[in-house]
């Protein structure tokens, strides 16, 4: 490989959030979603020679910035935006909250499918509407959506709007054209807007294809609203930075007010030289990230059906998160979480974070070298064995 993700690199001491929240030196975080990785080269680059500047003052963002953003989707995605549907904002979660109170009144339905991002969850009740679950169902190694059951919750007049979380978080599904087309269908026939968090989009392995909701066809453009950031693929979470991609000019003027009442209307400058960087230069980069990616899942599925046979993962076609099925232990997962990290210092996500649905599933996040992988599954082995010896 051209780029190296193999090499360690110390994060303690430099204020993470993922490696610094706990004093334990020990303590082998494999939860919060960054990656372990440093980012392109290119935006690398870019940002030692705005450093160089010296200066940091409010920052304008340029055209440059809008060219980056739709022809990096054009060419990669075969979505055609137009520049001024884009509205930047601090990141995804501030833009959900954005439109949530943009397109909605409190008191209103919001319909998410569970087990999903934990995110949804408070930006639905910061904005006074009600959380409506429609439970994706497991099916063998993998998930679906059951829309029979969203048919029937769409239906309520109060609903107005569906979170879609598209590489989904944390089950690792790309959603297919085919069951997309059947979502849409469904919302707007009875006329529920589709908001698509689509963060991970990058982020998709061998055999799966991400489609942009908003792009197939002329009526899912115009009942959507797409949320997209650099931000997962070129692990730039920290430089805060996202789109919000709003065909329909009605809608983008609520949002666009709903972004400065929310005070999340200003961006760093640091955030529009890495997100230009990284689309017009990170390709290659993130191709072979993508690789390393897929061959640390197959590591890990390989060492779970070697030496872990009673704690299967779901297939993970996107995302570098792996759900793994704990419920052999008969342990609730946010005890499984802290037990994990008393007895053995690793340090995963409770299922339960993602809803009632998650019970007896934990969350890795395996964007880290393949021995730092290795190692935590080292411990979740360690972990079992004691269990098993008592």
């Amino acid at each position: 490989m051209k780029y190296d993700f193999g090499t360690i690199i110390p994060r303690r001491g430099t204020n993470s959030y993922k490696w610094d929240s706990e004093s334990d030196d020990g303590l082998l975080p494999m939860w919060v979603a960054d990656m372990d990785f440093r980012t392109a080269p290119s935006v690398i680059e870019a940002l030692s020679l705005r450093v160089q500047h010296g200066i940091f003052g409010y920052t304008h963002v340029p055209n440059t910035y809008y060219a980056a953003v739709t022809e990096w989707f054009r060419h990669r995605h075969n979505w055609h935006i137009e520049p001024e549907w884009i509205l930047y904002t601090s990141g995804v979660v501030p833009a959900l909250s954005a439109v949530i109170k943009a397109l909605t009144v409190p008191g209103d339905k919001v319909i998410v499918q569970t087990p999903v991002y934990n995110c949804f969850f408070s930006s639905i009740r910061n904005n006074g509407c009600e959380l409506v679950s429609s439970p994706l169902f497991r099916s063998g190694n993998t998930y679906r959506m059951d829309f029979d059951d969203l048919e029937r919750k769409v239906t309520d007049p109060r609903t107005k709007l569906l979170l879609l979380c598209n590489p989904h978080n944390p089950v690792g599904r790309v959603w297919s054209r085919e069951e997309l087309i059947r979502l849409g269908e469904i919302c707007i026939r009875h006329g529920v807007t589709v908001v698509a968090d689509e963060i991970h989009c990058e982020l998709v392995f061998p055999g799966y294809s991400y489609t942009p909701f908003a792009s197939i066809s002329d009526d899912f453009l115009q009942h959507s609203v797409t949320c997209v950031s650099p931000s997962k693929a070129f692990n730039l979470a920290g430089l805060q930075i996202a789109n919000i991609i709003v065909p329909n000019p009605e809608w983008r003027h609520k949002i666009d007010r709903a972004i400065n009442i929310n005070e999340v209307c200003d961006v760093n400058p640091f955030g529009v030289e890495a997100l230009i960087a990284a689309y017009n230069s990170g390709g290659e980069w993130l191709d072979e990230l993508k690789t390393y990616l897929f061959g640390n899942y197959r590591c890990m599925k390989e060492f779970c059906e070697e030496y872990l046979p009673q704690f299967p993962v779901t297939d993970m076609e996107g995302t570098y998160l792996v759900w793994m099925d704990c419920s052999v232990l008969g342990e609730l997962s946010a005890e499984l979480e802290l037990l994990l990290k008393k007895d053995v210092r690793l340090w995963l996500n409770a299922g339960t974070m993602y809803g009632a649905e998650g019970e007896h599933f934990m969350r890795w996040n395996i964007a880290c070298p393949r021995s730092v992988l290795v190692k935590g599954l080292k411990r979740f082995r360690d972990f079992i064995k004691s269990r098993n010896n008592k």
